[in-house]
């Protein structure tokens, strides 16, 4: 993996983003922000399934009037989401929120982003900008593809042009706490933008596909995209978009930022693909240990364990798992459980399972 961009770092509450910060795990609520208990429910769960920054859409005083006692309550910082209406930014400043998310393009004239600068520079919070597909100024990518640029390449320089145009509102009035995002549906197109502004900017990134769609195909979009940017050292804060519970959408991040070597899993579940050696349920098992495991990882507990196998047969057991803290591989409707190699236990399928789970608990605290 690529050596981190090195960015300029800003604070979100107690979270650092940028200048070297591990990566932060975003999602937004989908709950009206004027619901305060609804709010306050999901944080709280999205807050322990990792998730480390929310956002609440603002659209309305009903929403800004909502914040002081969503705000006392939360256990981790919230951005508050603004669009068009440049007061309701000014709203959730004074009501203490810990960022906002403007886009300085559908606020106004340059006097009421000026003054949106000014509250947060005076409150000690950053301002996320940023541009999407389908938010670009007029004529802007027509004008890239009318210069021989192809599709993606002339979306990306416009995602990088609009970002960096947003900025530059911000920095002429002195502001410097910015925080950039730029997203399309597509992935290549992500990734060329948000390689061509790292190239031009040290303000850090908060990077995902936005629109990704439905788990089957978000996750996967997702994953290439979000993935290649962070195999590249891009990248300072996430958010995995998914039209899904947000909780989906922070499993999702952790399990990318684990693959990409940026997190240690906690822990990393392993299992063979299965072939015509295999005789018994393997996938119901894996499943089964997975879910177990998230539920403990629900009750906020920790597994003590880096790495547990489920395996299919004795080649890929003992042998190629080595390497796991505990696991099982299967027989001929029985399974061997091991640790670090050793078999401890042969068992029935079902009864090697529940073995495996109070192994597993021994390890949790």
């Amino acid at each position: 993996m690529s050596k981190r961009v090195n960015t300029r770092k800003v604070r979100v509450g107690n979270v650092e983003i940028g200048g070297g910060a591990p990566v932060s795990i975003q999602s937004m609520c989908n709950v009206p922000t004027s619901d305060v208990r609804a709010v306050l429910s999901q944080i709280k769960t999205l807050a322990n399934a990792g998730c480390e920054i929310t956002r609440c859409a603002i659209p309305d005083q009903a929403a800004i009037e909502a914040l002081p006692e969503i705000l006392a309550s939360t256990p981790i910082p919230i951005v508050a989401d603004i669009h068009f209406d440049y007061k309701l930014a000014l709203g959730a400043i004074a009501a203490g929120i810990h960022a906002v998310r403007i886009n300085p393009g559908n606020i106004g004239s340059s006097d009421r982003v000026q003054k949106v600068a000014e509250a947060a520079g005076e409150a000690g919070i950053p301002i996320r900008v940023g541009a999407n597909s389908g938010s670009l100024p007029k004529g802007l990518y027509e004008s890239k593809l009318n210069s021989g640029l192809s599709p993606e390449d002339a979306m990306a320089q416009s995602l990088a042009e609009a970002a960096l145009v947003q900025a530059a509102m911000l920095e002429q009035f002195g502001f410097k706490d910015i925080v950039v995002s730029l997203k399309s549906s597509s992935p290549s197109a992500t990734v060329l933008a948000c390689r061509a502004f790292a190239e031009r900017s040290d303000l850090p990134q908060h990077i995902g596909i936005t629109e990704a769609g439905i788990p089957a195909h978000g996750i996967i979009k997702s994953a290439v995209g979000i993935g290649t940017l962070l195999m590249e050292g891009i990248g300072d804060t996430m958010r995995v978009s998914l039209t899904s519970d947000p909780v989906q959408e922070i499993r999702t991040a952790v399990s990318i930022l684990e693959a990409c070597s940026l997190r240690q899993a906690e822990p990393e579940l392993v299992s063979c693909p299965t072939c015509g050696r295999t005789k018994i349920n393997l996938e119901a098992m894996a499943t089964e240990i997975s879910d177990f495991i998230q539920s403990l990882k629900d009750q906020g507990k920790k597994i003590n364990l880096s790495k547990i196998a489920v395996m299919g047969c004795i080649v890929n057991g003992p042998g190629e798992a080595s390497h796991a803290d505990i696991g099982l591989a299967g027989g001929d409707g029985k399974a061997a459980v091991f640790a670090k190699g050793n078999v401890i236990a042969t068992l029935p399928e079902q009864e090697a399972l529940e073995f495996l789970k109070k192994e597993i608990l021994k390890k949790t605290t």
